[in-house]
């Protein structure tokens, strides 16, 4: 399934985000990396909305986690 695909992918993505901020302690580089995870999560939950709604509705809180971690990403590499 296609839904599954990205999924995996937005997983993967997530799981590099904490290597590029924690890891390499790069804010900047784990930034531009959570914009693509944002992106990724918009197309999950728009691969899961014909299949399973619940589904869907489930990644929303996860999408609101991720847009507040952007902010709190942003606000450390522009303050410092």
């Amino acid at each position: 399934h296609r839904a599954l695909g990205i999924y995996l992918l937005q997983l993967f993505i997530n799981f590099l985000w904490s290597l590029l901020f924690f890891g390499l302690r790069s804010p900047a580089l784990a930034l531009l990396e959570i914009m693509l995870l944002w992106l990724a999560i918009v197309m999950c939950i728009r691969a899961f909305g014909p299949i399973h709604r619940t589904a869907m509705v489930l990644l929303l809180p996860y999408l609101l986690w991720v847009s507040f971690a952007a902010v709190l990403n942003g606000a450390i590499v522009f303050l410092n």
